[in-house]
């Protein structure tokens, strides 16, 4: 008989405390702040890293369990969805566009997210809050890879999927996450946790995972739904943190709460911005719609976000600034940055189209306000210039702001009419914001922004060429070129939906219209161009 004391078994709560505690020692040949080298330069004070508590007090036994469970479930669906082609099953071949811009724009952004949370593990010298940037970069890394599982099976039948490494650093429209992060993760620990956690994760997250997955669910992707909710159970964890985080820096001393109100301010509006990409794949490239862009900022913003901000008033922090200014676009931004694609499709890694009657009623309807005085008749205007034969496009290059990166395209938030236009001097140079929220950005960290690498300025520059181009060979064309630099193929990747490689192997293979709304679109602008080309010959 073996009389051997049986250890007894540890609760969670002992557990979390010998992790995030017992793991901790005080160094006897280096001095901390030698060690933690930029913990100090924000300004942010922490009196007491114990303080810090991950609210699920998630032990790396229990994280290793839940994670893989899921995993198995995820690619289990993944496999099945492959197995039966299931590319083939969504709503139609305007949906896989949409798709391009989620796997090119938003999936690097889980990579570089990691990197951030990574670069929190090493810096932040609390041990809790190391553990927990630990996890959530390993979720991160998890994220991304599974997003590119899963859209990989598309890659095998459709265009602008291949590169999609590249056209994140190099293509123009994605400069406009890219840098979001890359601003994030060159400031400071602080800094970046408040901006990643916080700003964008709790404020700002529920509106790229639920109205997406479930657009994606709409239209037939259970691939998208599935690793969308699986993300998203992770991201209901990170959205408590973020919430704790702010918590913890607030409680910790009266002179934090005006440096975190200037980085939520600036990371409000920061993320604002980048997610006017969301708000134009709901309001036009989802075929099958489940809300209006209006719909998901009220209630994702307006009401979740004004009821957060309201509680945390009792550490004096209030809501972000020009946050009122977001609720009077709210009508505009998916509608600008669409006519925006319309007008330079050709140098965009995905086709575009007009919408059809049917969805300009909808659009109506969901922005009853603004929609058919200031946007409807300028689609009509381009319908009637398509059916003469003179599709309009804007060949010159757009105007960048220096923050944020988008084309100005937003307009004056009273005067829908008149675009926005800021300008500010440093050094005695010039730059351009789109915004008052952008410009109050640029004044704060001029020295900052002034290095911002815009992709106009560098194909202006002559710095967006591949290499062993001659740019005075007679037949060098400097946007075709520079799109080659971006991983886009002149004339393949994006232009006409219509005509699209990708319109026209649908139809081909699925025997279904290509574009739902205007299912006689495809044939007749093929027969259109079947016809200009039989004549030129």
């Amino acid at each position: 008989m073996n009389d051997t004391p049986q250890a007894r078994k540890l609760s969670l709560k002992e557990n979390y405390a010998l992790l995030t505690r017992g793991l901790d020692w005080a160094p006897s040949y280096q001095p901390k702040d030698e060690i933690f080298r930029t913990v100090a330069f924000e300004g942010i004070k922490i009196h007491d890293w114990d303080k810090w508590e991950d609210p699920f007090r998630l032990t790396m036994d229990a994280y290793w369990k839940y994670q893989g469970e899921k995993e198995k479930k995820l690619y289990a669906i993944i496999d099945a969805f492959q197995q039966n082609s299931g590319q083939f099953n969504v709503s139609d071949a305007r949906y896989l566009q949409a798709l391009k811009i989620f796997l090119t724009g938003v999936s690097p952004l889980e990579y570089a997210s990691h990197r951030g949370f990574c670069i929190l593990g090493r810096e932040f010298p609390g041990v809790g809050p190391r553990i927990a940037a630990q996890m959530q970069a390993i979720d991160e890394l998890r994220h991304a890879q599974t997003q590119i599982h899963a859209i990989s099976q598309y890659n095998k039948y459709f265009t602008g999927l291949s590169e999609f490494p590249l056209m994140f650093d190099r293509t123009w429209y994605l400069s406009i996450p890219k840098s979001f992060f890359e601003d994030a993760i060159t400031a400071g620990p602080f800094e970046f946790i408040t901006a990643i956690s916080f700003a964008f994760e709790y404020v700002l997250t529920n509106l790229v995972f639920m109205p997406w997955a479930s657009g994606a669910a709409y239209n037939g992707d259970m691939s998208t739904v599935s690793f969308g909710f699986s993300a998203q159970s992770d991201e209901a964890r990170h959205m408590t943190l973020g919430i704790e985080v702010i918590k913890f820096l607030l409680e910790q001393d009266p002179a934090n709460v005006p440096i975190v109100q200037g980085w939520i301010d600036k990371w409000f509006w920061r993320g604002y911005r980048l997610l006017t990409l969301l708000a134009t794949m709901m309001d036009y490239m989802l075929p099958k719609r489940v809300m209006s862009w209006s719909e998901a900022w009220e209630i994702y913003f307006e009401q979740n976000g004004g009821a957060l901000f309201a509680d945390l008033a009792r550490y004096g922090i209030r809501m972000p600034k020009h946050w009122e200014v977001t609720v009077q676009e709210k009508g505009h931004v998916g509608h600008q940055l669409w006519c925006t694609f319309y007008q330079f499709r050709h140098a965009a890694g995905f086709p575009v189209w007009l919408p059809s009657d049917e969805e300009m009623d909808w659009l109506s309807a969901k922005y009853p306000d603004t929609f058919d005085r200031y946007y409807r008749p300028r689609y009509e205007h381009w319908r009637e210039m398509e059916a003469q034969g003179k599709p309009f496009v804007n060949a010159t290059l757009p105007q960048l702001c220096q923050v944020c990166q988008w084309p100005l395209l937003f307009t004056e938030p009273d005067d829908p009419t008149q675009i926005a236009y800021r300008e500010e001097t440093y050094l005695g140079e010039k730059f351009q914001c789109c915004s008052d929220g952008c410009r109050d950005i640029f004044r704060n960290e001029p020295e900052k922004y002034v290095h911002a690498h815009l992709p106009v300025h560098q194909i202006y520059q002559g710095n967006y060429f591949n290499p062993g181009v001659d740019p005075t060979a007679p037949d060098f064309n400097p946007l075709v070129e520079a799109l080659k630099y971006m991983g886009i193929a002149p004339g393949v990747d994006g232009g006409d939906f219509a005509t699209h490689i990708d319109a026209v192997n649908w139809e081909r293979w699925t025997q279904r219209p290509a574009n739902m709304a205007a299912p006689t679109a495809t044939a007749d602008a093929l027969a259109r161009s079947q016809a200009a080309e039989r004549r030129s010959a």
